[in-house]
């Protein structure tokens, strides 16, 4: 299931939901959602049960395909997951903030 950019910025700010970007160590370093948590797609599985099974988890990469891995192998262990639909382009796209101050969308 996806949820879209705008949702997961007042679900974050209302602290409803756990956020983890499964992007490439560059790809953070050069621009990132505030509040997120980074675990690199290959290891999300062996961090898992440092995920909260009783808050909703939202993935999120540069486009969506990544994350959306990660989004149903978590759905079918039993948790509430999702993937941010379009990415983190499309949260750039929308003018939603990013960390650090003059932060961007990393290229492949």
């Amino acid at each position: 299931m996806d949820i879209e950019a705008g949702q997961v910025a007042e679900l974050v700010r209302e602290g409803k939901v756990q956020l983890i970007d499964v992007r490439e160590a560059y790809e953070w370093n050069e621009g990132r959602i505030p509040g997120a948590r980074h675990l690199e797609l290959g290891q999300v599985d062996a961090q898992a049960d440092t995920i909260h099974r009783e808050t909703p988890v939202v993935f999120y990469c540069r486009v969506g395909g990544r994350s959306a891995m990660a989004a149903n192998a978590f759905r079918q262990a039993g948790y509430d997951a999702y993937t941010m639909t379009g990415g983190l382009l499309e949260w750039d796209a929308q003018g939603l903030p990013l960390e650090p101050e003059g932060g961007h969308v990393a290229d492949h």
